[in-house]
């Protein structure tokens, strides 16, 4: 189990720091041996999870909706909006989300599926959810519009990052929806819709990184004592042994 262990942390070592060459590299210039330098491991570790640099860029590609929750309770509207809203909070500040997203606008298929593809279904079944449950008009089919929505939003993020660094995504991306939403749903169920997303991600972040900051403290705190305990159980038979002597 721990070599299990060992092995599924190095390959999220190796795809982690991949993730952050491509991200400022792109496919081409990416180079293996920048790929190594970042993920402090051997050639021969990243060859035995990956055949090629294409097999790296594919994972990353694969990996980069895992960004992203659907919750399937409640509005399926509501839910697409803040996916899109997740999504576009990641590509500002997760390399993984950013690399992937190049990636795919750089035309990297490497004979596997579609780039968009997972996000073209997961955008249709959210709609065809929505269909069911009266929020998407009847006329409205979930697949053209799946890609009509990844497609504005894939360009509206590439304008986000000329014009302010991805800075503005987030109203960018609600603006995305205040334009699309009256195409696709009941006008009863606008109103209800909050194009923004439901959730402050950045205060929810900010809320992660402190209890993390928090937990670590506390483990390191928790590991001093039990060295400091585990030394001063340490020095009692020495002492003993002194008294013994004496």
């Amino acid at each position: 189990m721990a070599k299990q262990a060992r092995a599924v942390q190095t390959w999220r070592t190796i795809v982690d720091a991949a993730a952050s060459v491509f991200d400022d590299y792109g496919y081409e210039r990416a180079a293996i041996s920048e790929i190594l330098r970042r993920a402090n491991v051997t050639k021969g570790a990243l060859y035995f999870h990956f055949a090629s640099k294409e097999a790296i860029a594919q994972a990353i590609m694969d990996e980069q909706t895992s960004t992203v929750d659907f919750v399937r309770e409640g509005s399926p509207l509501q839910s697409l909006v803040d996916g899109g809203q997740q999504f576009a909070f990641a590509l500002h500040h997760n390399a993984m989300a950013r690399a992937g997203t190049r990636l795919s606008i750089e035309g990297v298929f490497l004979g596997g599926p579609h780039p968009w593809g997972d996000w073209i279904d997961a955008t249709a079944g959210m709609l065809e959810l929505g269909k069911e449950r009266g929020e998407v008009l009847p006329q409205i089919d979930p697949r053209v519009s799946a890609k009509i929505i990844v497609a504005s939003f894939t360009g509206i993020q590439l304008i986000s990052e000329a014009d302010s660094g991805r800075a503005d995504l987030r109203e960018q991306v609600a603006e995305m929806w205040r334009h699309i939403l009256p195409s696709i749903a009941h006008p009863g169920v606008i109103a209800h819709i909050k194009p923004e997303g439901r959730v402050d991600l950045a205060a929810q972040a900010r809320e992660k990184a402190e209890r993390e900051a928090r937990e670590a403290v506390e483990a390191a705190e928790a590991a001093d004592a039990a060295e400091a305990a585990a030394a001063g159980s340490g020095s009692q038979p020495a002492a003993a042994a002194s008294g013994a002597v004496l």
